[in-house]
Formats: C-alpha cells, sequence, structure tokens
C-alpha cells in the first residue's frame, strides 16, 4: 500500500491540546509561583515568537542551560512549537562542558540562567550563536530575558516522521558525551507507553513532583504529565532538600514523581520522610542505574508498594523494561541474587546475544540489545558511533544481563564494568550487592585496576553509614562465606562519599581517575 504522508505530531501539540481542554487548571508550581495551562501555553507563545523573530528556523538547534524553572518547561515547548530541536545541558556542567556539547550540536541561540552566565560566554566563545542569548529567571528588568517578552503567538509547526525534537546528550560516564537523536515521532510513542506501563491512571487530578533534572529523563517524564494535564511541582530551592521534598508532597498532593537510585535512596533516608504525609503517592519512578536490593527494601519499607523501576538508556528513551509495584518481590533464577528489572515494555523486543549477535536463551548471560520504536534515530553526526551501537537492525546496550523462564531481564553489569583478574571474568554488580548488605556500608563502587601479576585486582571503595565505623579486614572476612575466594576484592577503601555526575550516577571513570592520581598501585602489604 502506497503511504500518502510521513507527517508526525509536534510534540507541543500535547501543550495545546491540554490548554485548550484543561485553561484553568493547574499547570506548574514552584514556590509562590502557579500557573494555569492557559498561563503556560501563553508563555510558550510568546518565547516561540521570540525565537521565529531572531531567526531560528525549523530544524536548528536551540542550546538550554538552567536549573529546573518554570521557564525552562516553557523554552521546552516554545522551541518544539517552531519545529527546532531542544539541546538541554544539565547545569551542574562546567563551562567548558556545555561549550564542548555546544560543539556536537551546533546552536544557533542559547536560553541560559542568568546565574550561569559564563556558560554561555563560553558557547558564544566558539559559536556566533546568530539569533543571540535569552535569559532564564532574569525577571523582567534585564534586557533580553524570557520573563520580559511581549505576548505572542505561533502555530505548531508541521514536523515529519524523521524531524528531531531533542539531542539527548549521554551522561558522559565513560567518555565524551554524544547527542542521541530523538524525533518527535518517537517521542509520541513514548509519552504512549509511559502512560500505559509506567503511569496507568494517570489524569488532570495527578501531581507529579520534580526531583531530578529536567535536561534528563525528568524531562521526559514531564511529557505524559502535560498529556494528561496532571500538575508538575519544581522545587523552590533548586537543589535536592529532603525537607523540601516531603514537605511538598504532602502540601501538594503528590501522586507521582521520577527519580534516581541514588537520589531515592537519600529521600527515604532523609529524617522528613516521617514527619510528612505521603499517602499520596501512587508512582515513585527510578531508573538511570541499577537499584540495589538493600536500597529497594528500605525504600519500600518507608513508602509502601509504590516502586516503579525502569530500565533504559539515552538512546532508547527510557523505555526497555518495566518492573512494577507488586512485582518486586520477585526472585531470580538459580545463581541470580539480585533483583529482576523487569519485563520488556509494551511494543519493545530485548534480545539477550552472544558475540556474535546470536539470541542465547533463558539463564545465559549477554549483551542486551533492543528493538522498537523508542530507539532514537541514531548519533548526531558520528557515523563510527553509530555503526558500534547497531547490529543486524539491534540498538546495543552495552549492558551484559540475562532473562529467566518467564523473560524477566536480569541486568548483570556494564560491559565495560567487567574486568579480568587473573584469567577469571569478574562483574561488579554482585559483589556490590553483597557489601550493600553489611549494616555499616552505605555506598560502594568496585571496579578493576592494573595489577603487575593478576592483571586487574578488584577495588571496593565504600562510603559508610553515619555513625558507623568499619575496617577493611572485616569487610573481607564478611565478603568471605559469601562469595568465590577470586571475587573478592584485593583492595577495600573507605570514602566520605563517592563521585556523581549531574545525574546522580556513580561515575566510576572519576574514581578510577583519583585512585591513579593517588598514586596506584598501593604498596601490596596495604589494603
Amino acid at each position: 500500500m502506497k503511504r500518502q504522508t510521513d507527517r508526525a505530531v509536534n510534540l507541543a501539540e500535547l501543550l495545546s491540546q491540554t490548554a485548550r481542554r484543561l485553561p484553568a487548571d493547574l499547570a506548574l508550581v514552584c514556590g509562590e509561583v502557579r500557573w494555569s495551562w492557559q498561563d503556560l501555553e501563553k508563555a510558550v507563545g510568546s518565547l516561540a515568537a521570540e525565537l521565529r523573530r531572531r531567526g531560528v528556523r525549523a530544524g536548528d538547534c536551540v542550546l538550554v542551560h538552567s536549573p529546573n524553572h518554570v521557564e525552562f518547561v516553557q523554552a521546552m515547548f516554545a522551541v518544539w512549537r517552531i519545529g527546532a530541536v531542544l539541546a538541554p545541558t544539565n547545569s551542574r556542567l562546567s563551562p567548558a562542558e556545555v561549550a564542548v556539547i555546544a560543539g556536537v550540536c551546533r546552536p544557533v541561540a542559547v536560553l541560559c540562567h542568568r546565574d550561569l552566565a559564563e556558560h554561555a560566554e563560553a558557547v558564544r566563545a566558539g559559536h556566533p550563536l546568530p539569533a543571540g542569548t535569552l535569559w532564564i529567571g532574569a525577571g523582567t528588568d534585564t534586557a533580553d530575558a524570557v520573563a520580559a517578552l511581549p505576548p505572542g503567538s505561533v502555530d505548531n509547526t508541521p514536523v515529519s516522521v524523521d524531524d528531531a525534537c531533542w539531542y539527548f546528550f549521554t551522561s558522559g560516564t565513560s567518555g565524551a558525551p554524544k547527542a542521541a537523536v530523538l524525533t518527535h515521532n518517537q517521542m509520541g510513542f513514548v509519552v504512549t507507553n509511559q502512560l500505559a506501563d509506567l503511569l496507568p491512571g494517570t489524569t488532570h487530578q495527578d501531581v507529579s513532583l520534580v526531583v531530578a533534572p529536567l535536561s534528563h529523563g525528568a524531562g521526559v517524564h514531564l511529557l505524559p504529565q502535560v498529556a494528561r494535564g496532571a500538575a508538575t511541582v519544581l522545587t523552590a530551592s533548586g537543589r535536592l532538600d529532603g525537607a523540601e521534598v516531603w514537605q511538598l508532597v504532602e502540601r501538594e498532593r503528590v501522586t507521582n514523581m521520577f527519580t534516581v537510585p541514588t537520589i531515592l535512596k537519600l529521600l527515604v533516608e532523609h529524617p522528613a520522610v516521617d514527619r510528612h504525609d505521603h499517602s499520596s503517592l501512587r508512582h515513585v519512578i527510578y531508573a538511570g542505574a541499577p537499584m540495589y536490593r538493600a536500597d529497594q527494601r528500605r525504600a519500600r519499607q518507608a513508602l509502601g508498594d509504590v516502586l516503579v523501576q525502569y530500565y533504559g538508556l539515552a538512546e532508547v528513551t527510557g523505555n526497555i523494561t518495566v518492573l512494577r509495584p507488586d512485582e518486586h518481590d520477585r526472585t531470580g533464577p538459580d545463581g541470580v541474587e539480585f533483583t529482576t528489572c523487569g519485563s520488556p515494555r509494551t511494543g519493545m523486543q530485548i534480545s539477550v546475544q552472544d558475540e556474535h549477535g546470536s539470541a542465547l536463551g533463558a539463564g545465559v548471560q549477554g549483551e542486551i540489545c533492543v528493538a522498537g520504536p523508542a530507539v532514537f534515530a541514531g548519533y548526531l553526526d558520528n557515523d563510527a558511533a553509530n555503526d558500534a551501537a547497531f547490529r543486524d537492525g539491534w540498538f546495543r546496550t552495552g549492558d551484559l544481563g540475562l532473562f529467566d523462564e518467564q523473560g524477566y531481564l536480569y541486568i548483570t553489569g556494564r560491559s565495560s564494568d567487567m574486568y579480568i583478574s587473573g584469567g577469571s571474568n569478574i562483574h561488579p554488580r554482585d559483589i556490590e550487592e553483597k557489601l550493600l548488605h553489611h549494616p555499616a556500608i552505605a555506598e560502594v563502587a568496585v571496579l578493576g585496576m592494573p595489577h603487575p601479576l593478576w592483571g586487574e585486582v578488584g577495588t571496593a571503595v565504600c562510603v559508610a553509614r553515619p555513625d558507623s565505623q568499619v575496617s577493611a579486614d572485616e569487610l573481607r572476612h564478611w565478603l568471605g562465606p559469601r562469595l568465590s575466594r577470586y571475587k573478592i576484592p584485593r583492595h577495600f577503601l573507605l570514602w566520605d562519599e563517592l563521585p556523581k555526575s549531574g545525574y546522580g550516577k556513580i561515575v566510576k571513570r572519576t574514581i578510577r581517575a583519583r585512585l591513579e592520581a593517588q598514586g596506584w598501585p598501593p604498596a601490596e602489604e596495604t589494603s
């Protein structure tokens, strides 16, 4: 049958439809600011008109650098409305890092928070920015302030199925950032899938709290809220404050929020969790990294059965698996002691493959590969990365895992995390899970470090719980009956904290660099 059209739906249509249906309902909350859907629609129209007046055209890239802010949300939809491509960057990045990202996506304009002017200057130093800079959070008395723009109106620009809407930057925990190209059509599927698999029953009566950067997964999580007319609440402090979060959950009757395991762990261990009513919560969604069983258990004890896990990467827009609240007690097959990340998302397919691309059966570890409508269109201007990322139409995640007989997936590690000690392949995930069951350990990262005899040796970098003390020898002896001897790390180090990315992930690359800077390897007799 001949195809008649390749037209897709502009993501900005999500807002337009909700603003028509629920104009007076609450859309955004941040401190004293309370915007209705009509307010947001008008603000988006004003910024879209200004960007178009400055010459931004369909397909152009607009870089947005700001912490979470109502004007960040305004910027997202304004960029999409005119058919341009959103390139949001994490506000915790340095000016030099943002300049590197700008070199990848080549923006024609920058929307930057007024407190981060040096980032905009770093971008401008290397790029002409013909459409200039606009300032987020600058009030109405500042030149080129978003808040000071005159009223304006722009229709949603028609888009096709292959048109990009978002340059989603990889989190950069293992190398230079790459821009995953997300399209309007792909994101329409993702929004529908999230509502079906992660947020069933969401309506305009729901309220979502943002506790992670809108530049990444939290920005994707925002879209189904807009589609259903559910209000979104931003923290006024602009930082992770457990007392503020739980106060907002109680005050605004928050029903869902998206977070990552490290942030969820901090929130449920904050004393404010017991001082405020959080019974309104129905879906606490976490993703971005594996969550250890011990941390899952504590979160469920604090919040009840509201946890929803998903597994995904930027390149698949988080759309690989889902683990629903009633599935968190599921046990793995023999030999697998950590929890499942769930079953395939609706409309997606997962294949665990060997190094030649052949599918493996249940219980056999291999590389997790994915196909389906949520898979990105490829990396921006990076043919080498695209060639490495795809095989026979499958996107290769680089993660290792296995299926059980019922089709639930278990992530056993990252292929790049595996190390070889004395000829044996060792995956850190199992070691980390067991160390976190020690009552004195709050966080841990295990990695292989160079050794002149064994090639690599395991090194466990641990953070103790407050008011707890533990020694390397104690941890070594504690692991003795729980692990094969060759898997027990040779070195145990106790640090005050572990380095994390702007999205809350533990960054092993930074740990490795710090150890090397300290003069690795240590003397053989030290642990």
